[in-house]
């Protein structure tokens, strides 16, 4: 037996309960693992709340979370590559991850190089393959400019990464305290709200050539006024902005998880790439940990500590 994060209907932080489930051993083809980090998301939300349920309906009782890191402790038949002991990175569609135990296909992970830390490992599939997804689908390049609006959220601040590693120059939309980080890995930090438009005229006055939005909130609208074709400015959080003005809406479902997680682990593990940690509660604090990150502020990730890191 083991805890996971469960809920049987709808509803608020106070649906959200941690219980005992049994152990599910590993078939054909999959692994077991202990779980030592498990990253929260905005979407997790919506589910939860009933929101998206003719998008992503839940079977009750449902699971929750699709992020996590830990330790292999059993391996099926048929598993190749990946053995009893490996530390790695996990990424479930099957909403199971906030949980001390998850059974899944040995192709749903991934090896944890050394030098990410398990927070960031346990936090990085929603946000790393929607980011990744973002500046693919701009197609940012080589001496572009390039708006990340939302820059200091999870998404954000790896998007931001993203284009800089590609050569752009990016100007990142972000409360004031957030700024001195965004200029340490390379982005023209600017506040967000009224007049935004005219505020990233002024830092860039020979125009934007890409926009992604992380945040919504008008900032479709702010890339349209700013002349940017729209075939190149992407949005995650506006879908009223995206149906009026024809803009992509291009998320994680068009890129290869496995892949994605292969690389940004590679360009963290070298340095190359901070995924800074807002907050980390214990899975029995899970409600709180929805609290804050409901709250919208506060500087990158929100990941459950699930158990020791060995």
């Amino acid at each position: 037996m083991s805890k996971a994060v469960r809920f049987d209907r709808y509803g608020a932080v106070d649906v959200l309960k941690v219980v005992e489930v049994e152990d599910r051993s590993p078939g054909a083809g999959e692994v077991r693992v202990r779980v030592v980090a498990a990253g929260i998301n905005p979407g997790e939300i919506g589910i939860r709340e009933g929101a998206l349920h003719e998008r992503w309906p839940a079977t009750f009782p449902s699971g929750q979370g699709s992020d996590f890191a830990g330790v292999i402790v059993e391996v099926g038949d048929r598993v190749d590559g990946v053995a009893v002991g490996d530390d790695v990175i996990g990424f479930s569609d099957q909403r199971s991850a906030q949980a001390e135990s998850v059974t899944i296909a040995a192709d749903r992970v991934i090896p944890k190089p050394h030098g990410v830390p398990w927070d960031a490992a346990g936090s990085l599939y929603i946000a790393g393959s929607t980011a990744r997804a973002c500046v693919d689908a701009v197609r940012v390049r080589r001496g572009d400019t390039v708006v990340v609006a939302g820059a200091a959220g999870g998404v954000g601040i790896l998007a931001t990464q993203l284009a800089v590693l590609a050569g752009a120059a990016v100007v990142a939309t972000a409360s004031k305290e957030n700024h001195a980080f965004l200029t340490s890995i390379g982005a023209i930090p600017v506040e967000y709200g009224k007049g935004l438009a005219d505020r990233i005229r002024k830092i860039v006055p020979d125009g934007v050539d890409a926009f992604i939005d992380t945040h919504g909130d008008g900032n479709v609208e702010v890339a349209v006024a700013l002349g940017v074709d729209r075939d190149r400015i992407n949005t995650i959080a506006d879908l009223a902005g995206r149906k009026k003005y024809g803009v992509k809406g291009d998320g994680m479902a068009t890129v290869s998880p496995r892949e994605v997680l292969i690389d940004l682990a590679r360009l963290i593990a070298a340095g190359e790439l901070r995924v800074p940690i807002a907050a980390t509660f214990p899975l029995d604090q899970v409600r709180a940990a929805y609290e804050r990150l409901g709250k919208r502020h506060g500087l990158g990730k929100i990941v459950l500590e699930v158990s020791p890191e060995p």
